[in-house]
């Protein structure tokens, strides 16, 4: 899988990227993440890269031309690779669209600034725009971080078992099931006796039951979506006596 960054602050992603599982999946090869600062295909002496809007108002926007020149550049490296761009107008980010771009060989991302992109690089580039939420960041450097960090995770072989990541929350549209961990009791508090029972089948309905109620109780716009088993029901069920 490859990953092409285009960026105003390369700089920023040196931590993230060094370090957990992206870093142990570059090591393996099983990840590719090259890094190309927009501002080196500036050709005036100052290397600008914005400008003012048309139309007037506050803030500067990206210019295209600087832009445009990375993205053919680094697109001729990478011809299959779809083009993503951060950005508040897109689909938000969730383990659906993550489970997509991971079915891809590669994604460019492009990291928004300023008070937005010329809007002819989204006309003549741009697959996909995607965003983290309904909130205002400083540029899209982190959220390109968070598609980097998703979809590598569903990367065959960047995980331990393919179990970690079927089983994380959002893949079936449900949370995640309750973990702990020793010691068995804490200030009071002891792991529930099923988990100590050894009886796989009991274990595997418990945790199914806490993720559906889980999911009920603290996202409930999520469970208004989910279509429950005959099984599901029953847990339901068991879980509210």
């Amino acid at each position: 899988m490859k990953f092409d960054l285009l960026t105003l602050f390369p700089e920023m992603f040196s931590g993230p990227f060094d370090s957990s599982i992206i870093k142990r999946a570059k090591e393996k090869k099983l990840v590719e993440i090259r890094l190309h600062n927009i501002r080196e295909y500036s050709v005036d002496r100052h290397r600008t890269v914005d400008d003012t809007p048309y139309g007037g108002g506050a803030g500067m926007v990206m210019k295209v031309e600087p832009l445009a020149s990375c993205i053919e550049s680094v697109k001729k490296l990478a011809p299959q690779s779809m083009i993503v761009m951060t950005s508040p107008h897109g689909k938000q980010l969730n383990q659906t669209l993550a489970s997509d771009f991971a079915a891809k060989s590669g994604i460019i991302i492009i990291c928004g600034r300023y008070e937005g992109i010329d809007e002819r690089i989204r006309t003549l580039y741009v697959d996909e725009d995607v965003s983290l939420g309904d909130f205002v960041m400083s540029g899209g450097e982190i959220a390109a971080m968070a598609i980097v960090d998703s979809v590598t995770r569903l990367v065959p072989g960047v995980l331990g078992s393919i179990e970690s990541a079927t089983a994380d929350s959002f893949s079936d549209g449900l949370l995640e099931y309750p973990q702990y961990t020793r010691p068995q009791e804490f200030n009071g508090l002891t792991v529930p006796d099923v988990l100590l029972s050894g009886n796989h089948e009991e274990i595997r309905k418990w945790r199914r039951g806490e993720s559906l109620r889980r999911t009920r109780k603290l996202r409930p716009d999520l469970f208004v979506d989910f279509k429950p088993s005959a099984e599901d029901l029953r847990l339901m069920v068991e879980s509210d006596d």
